[in-house]
């Protein structure tokens, strides 16, 4: 009897470990062997986390908040939300594609299904915790320029206006590119010299992430974290 009762509270204590969640485009997805040196920040953000917390990146590559909606890739998540798990929400890149009706969301259609994620979050019990879009490394004549237009305001009056926590990741990732300046913010970005096994004629990618840039964003959306005084502070690594 003695065994079985501690069986059941072993078994009680691994449900009690919460889960984060992410949901997301590429910037942030797990990459298959393929796409190397690509690299979403979502796969080296558990390098920051105490193993008290679980991640479970379902960040998508291509996706904005409508096709994740519309291929039931946030009902799976909804449906296994629990109270107490966290949910980090960042889209923009794809939402912006307004030439792609499959993906392209105006700013309306934007903030509704951003409403969507935190409200059913919410009602789990669970945690949403809105992040902007991360930048791409975009320069002209070496003046950096932002490419995402409205949508990262949709998502600051939103944490707002419904008192969210926000990890404003467009304007840290701007300081972090624009710090290191045009030519040495490439080594943050997928550029690839040709001759590569996954890239035979080389690859010069300004949206998504090298190994090193995606370790860099994931510090910076740990720092996020922090500055949030939400309760997933506590599973950062000191």
């Amino acid at each position: 009897m003695l065994t079985a009762f501690f069986g059941v509270a072993t078994i009680t204590a691994q449900k009690a470990k919460p889960v984060l969640y992410i949901i997301g485009d590429s910037t942030a997805a797990n990459k298959q062997p393929k796409a190397f040196p690509e690299t979403g920040w979502g796969m080296e953000i558990g390098s920051f986390l105490t193993d008290g917390i679980t991640v479970d990146n379902r960040a998508v590559n291509g996706r904005s908040t409508k096709s994740f909606i519309n291929e039931n890739k946030w009902q799976a998540v909804a449906d296994k939300l629990q109270p107490g798990d966290f949910v980090l929400i960042e889209f923009g890149h794809n939402d912006e594609k307004t030439d792609k009706p499959e993906v392209g969301t105006t700013l309306v259609e934007y903030k509704a299904n951003l409403i969507k994620f935190v409200q059913e979050t919410q009602a789990k019990k669970a945690n949403p915790i809105l992040l902007t879009p991360i930048m791409r490394r975009s320069f002209k004549n070496g003046v950096f320029k932002d490419t995402h237009l409205g949508y990262p305001d949709v998502v600051r009056k939103l944490a707002d206006s419904l008192h969210l926590p926000l990890i404003d990741m467009q304007r840290k990732t701007e300081k972090l590119i624009v710090g290191l300046g045009d030519e040495a913010s490439k080594k943050l970005f997928n550029y690839v010299e040709p001759g590569h096994v996954n890239y035979p004629d080389g690859k010069k990618d300004d949206t998504h992430l090298s190994p090193e840039g995606a370790k860099a964003v994931a510090g910076l959306v740990a720092e996020g974290i922090k500055e949030t005084h939400t309760d997933l502070t506590k599973y950062l690594k000191k």
